[in-house]
């Protein structure tokens, strides 16, 4: 199972990181809301964890994007 991870904030993002990959998944982090959609936008992610406190561009607003343009996969949001 393939999880993208956007968080800002290192040390949470490691946490969630060091965690799911100890559980066997596969983990793409991103720190910003712009690499995060581009990475949601062009890869295949099973679920998502997103904050929403994201620098560039917002977790809402790129959950957003993401319905928009027809991706579904299960986001976890953050706040």
């Amino acid at each position: 199972m393939r999880v993208l991870i956007v968080e800002d904030e290192p040390t949470l993002g490691a946490q969630l990181r060091k965690t799911l990959e100890g559980a066997g998944y596969a983990v793409d982090p991103a720190d910003d809301g712009e690499d995060g959609h581009f990475m949601g936008q062009t890869e295949t992610y099973d679920a998502v964890v997103l904050d929403l406190g994201l620098p560039t561009i917002d977790g809402l607003t790129v959950l957003d994007r993401w319905r928009k343009e027809g991706k579904v996969m299960p986001v976890l949001v953050l706040t």
